[in-house]
Order: C-alpha cells, then sequence, then structure tokens
C-alpha cells in the first residue's frame, strides 16, 4: 500500500472536526468529494495533494430511502415472466433523467436494495418502480391488487361485435372471471385499459377472445403517479410531494 495516502475518513475528520465514526457517516451520505468526484466509500484512501472537499450542506441526518421511476423499453425484462436483473442494469447514473429529479442527489447507494413492486412483461414496455422504502413497498406489493393501473395498447384485427364491452366486463382468465375494469378506444389501433391487479399475459389474452392482436403494451400510470413525459430507457427520482 501506497504509505503517502491516508484514509479519507482520517482528513474528513481533521478537517471538520469530526470522530472517524461520523466521518464515514459523511462519505457514506455523499457529502464528500474528492478532486471533483464524490466519493461514497468510507474506506478510500487519498494523498495529501488531493483536493478534498466537504458539501456545504453537509449532515449526519440518515438518508431517506429513494423510489425509482423506470421507462422500461419492450425487449427488457423486469419480473413479470423472468427476472429484473435487465432493467436493473439500465439504472445507471447516465440514464438519470436530470431535469426531473429535482433536489435530489444521486448517490451510487441509490441504486442498491432495491424492490421491483411493478412486475412488466419483456414484451411491454413503460412504466416500472423501484423502491428502497418499505411504506412504498407496502402499498404497491402487500396491497398492489387494490393500485388501478392505466396501459395503451396497441392492436390490429377486428373486434367482434360486442367486443368493448365484453373488454370492460365479461371475459375470463385462467377460469376466473376478470373484474369490471374501464376500457376505450384511444384512436382507431390503441385501447386504452384501466384496471386492477392485472396479471402476465392477461390483456394479451383479453384482445384474443374478442378478435384482436396486440401489437405492443405500454404502461402509462401505476396508482396516481403517471410515467408522463420521462423517455425511454430512463428514470427519474419519484418526488416528495408524488402518492401512488
Amino acid at each position: 500500500m501506497n504509505d503517502s495516502t491516508i484514509r479519507l475518513a482520517k482528513r474528513v475528520s481533521e478537517m471538520m472536526p469530526c470522530s472517524r465514526a461520523e466521518a464515514d457517516k459523511y462519505i457514506a451520505g455523499g457529502w464528500i468529494s474528492v478532486d471533483g468526484v464524490v466519493v461514497e466509500e468510507a474506506g478510500a484512501r487519498v494523498a495529501d495533494e488531493q483536493d478534498v472537499v466537504i458539501h456545504a450542506d453537509a449532515t449526519l441526518v440518515e438518508l431517506t430511502p429513494v423510489t425509482i421511476l423506470f421507462h422500461k423499453p419492450a425487449g427488457y425484462s423486469a419480473g413479470a415472466d423472468s427476472d429484473a436483473e435487465a432493467a436493473l442494469n439500465l439504472l445507471t447514473q447516465e440514464n438519470l433523467q436530470v431535469a426531473e429529479h429535482g433536489k435530489q442527489r444521486f448517490l451510487k447507494r441509490h441504486l442498491g436494495n432495491l424492490t421491483l413492486t411493478s412486475p412488466l412483461e419483456t414484451k411491454a414496455s413503460g412504466l416500472v418502480v423501484f423502491t428502497q422504502d418499505f411504506r412504498v413497498a407496502r402499498k404497491l406489493v402487500d396491497e398492489g391488487a387494490r393500485v388501478e393501473q392505466e396501459f395503451v395498447v396497441e392492436v390490429k384485427g377486428d373486434i367482434r361485435e360486442g367486443g368493448l364491452a365484453l373488454l370492460n366486463h365479461g371475459l375470463t382468465f385462467n377460469g376466473k372471471e376478470i373484474p369490471p375494469m374501464k376500457v376505450s378506444w384511444q384512436n382507431e389501433t390503441r385501447l386504452r385499459f384501466a384496471l386492477k391487479n392485472v396479471k402476465p399475459g392477461q390483456l394479451m389474452h383479453m384482445c384474443r377472445l374478442v378478435g384482436l392482436s396486440i401489437v405492443s403494451i405500454k404502461r402509462l400510470r401505476i396508482g396516481r403517479v403517471p410515467m408522463a413525459s420521462l423517455p425511454s430507457g430512463q428514470w427519474r427520482y419519484l418526488h416528495d410531494y408524488e402518492r401512488f
């Protein structure tokens, strides 16, 4: 090991001043930069000539867990019919929509210990939610069957007579009656679905029963939170004022 370096925590503890344990917390909180780059690893080492800066807002207050809204492109797995590894791999700092993330500072720790709350089929695109917050997980996982979701489904083919009414209520899936939902034409080739407790393969099955085949599926909203203008393949933080 290079004897000319010291632990970053030692340098920070001398600069603050504070204890080494507190310095480790400042570092883990993303409040310390070395030569202009934020360093979050408590075991990092620095040389005397390196420029260590402590953020003006540095605090020892425990960091709040984050929730991530992600526009999953079609073709990436997100837990509905496989694991979520492909979608997780797109959660990088480069794919963060900075203009939409408000005052939330990006930290590498935000991309760890995430729970996928809203699985989405690989062939589908649209809003997917990952969270570190147990309250969001409880709402969207434990109570998820009661949270409405909105989809736009592009279809082709000729719908059978009375097909739209059947989509709203009257079809079965896996031998069980599908609860009533709101289905309407958005234009000549797109249907809007607003429903709860959707299952993998359900929308495709429903469309097939009324003579339609699906071209694409996009989820636009989960509860009261819309995907809005979030570009495909990008993500943002859930704002403090947003509630599912």
